[in-house]
């Protein structure tokens, strides 16, 4: 019974090529509780060894380290049953992209804050209080997009819209409350993707791409519009109607059985 009431300490894994970051690292980590830091390493082959060695709950991993980078650091440990909880350390926010795939906690930008990195925390604590792992899908659950001097995690089922900008989309949530970056009802949010990339690893039966730079979540549509010669639009909830590419027509016409 008193061992249900011990507060639960992360044993830790610092993996960092720069010296003055791991030491940094170290100083915020010996304030917060929940962490008890067990190692370092000073790249990725060294990361791997350790954490064969020392079994760690978690691993703050930067990404960008010599040879085996953090992303490679993170498939490998990615078919383990027991692999420690990973949370991305990097002062770069374009490889939030590469990470979609990886069941990582969070994302950190550097410089790491002490507040960013306990928030890091508390979703690792609440991941190993659920108990098991998420269950692996082929389709993106989730974004990391830049937002301040940090990256938000967005989950794929809270956006309805997403919008093609050159090599960039623009992920549009719904937000019946407003508030800061609202606009119409909405947020939005730009991330460094081509639409073509991102259609590839959404789930189809979530969303459907209606024309070359819009793809919708196909339970917002409310109805299909002709509006004369050819011309049809697709009708969301909330929002403007949306035309639809010749490309994609028959496509959205069969959600209707047309």
């Amino acid at each position: 019974m008193a061992a249900d009431l011990e507060p639960r300490i992360l044993r830790t894994l610092i993996a960092d090529d720069e010296p003055l970051a791991v030491e940094r690292m170290q100083i915020i980590c010996a304030g917060i509780p929940a962490l008890a830091v067990i190692g370092t390493a000073s790249d990725g082959a060294a990361a791997l060894r350790l954490i064969d060695a020392l079994t760690p709950d978690l691993v703050l991993l930067d990404m960008t380290m010599p040879e085996l980078d953090g992303l490679g650091v993170a498939r490998r440990l990615g078919g383990k049953v027991d692999a420690p909880a990973i949370v991305f350390v990097t002062a770069h926010d374009s490889f939030a992209v590469e990470a979609f795939d990886l069941d990582a906690v969070d994302y950190v930008l550097k410089p790491v804050t002490a507040e960013r990195l306990e928030r890091a925390i508390g979703r690792a604590l609440a991941r190993r209080g659920a108990g098991s792992p998420r269950e692996v899908s082929d389709w993106i659950a989730e974004f990391w997009v830049p937002h301040r001097s940090e990256l938000l995690r967005i989950a794929a089922d809270d956006v309805t819209r997403i919008d093609a900008e050159r090599d960039y989309v623009r992920l549009h949530l719904a937000d019946s409350q407003g508030g800061m970056g609202s606009q119409g009802g909405t947020r939005s949010y730009l991330l460094l993707q081509t639409i073509a990339g991102l259609e590839a690893r959404l789930d189809p039966a979530r969303f459907i791409r209606i024309h070359r730079s819009v793809i919708v979540r196909r339970d917002r549509i409310t109805g299909l519009r002709h509006d004369g010669l050819g011309v049809w639009s697709v009708e969301l909830a909330g929002e403007e109607p949306v035309r639809i590419g010749r490309t994609y027509l028959a496509r959205v016409k069969a959600l209707a059985g047309r």
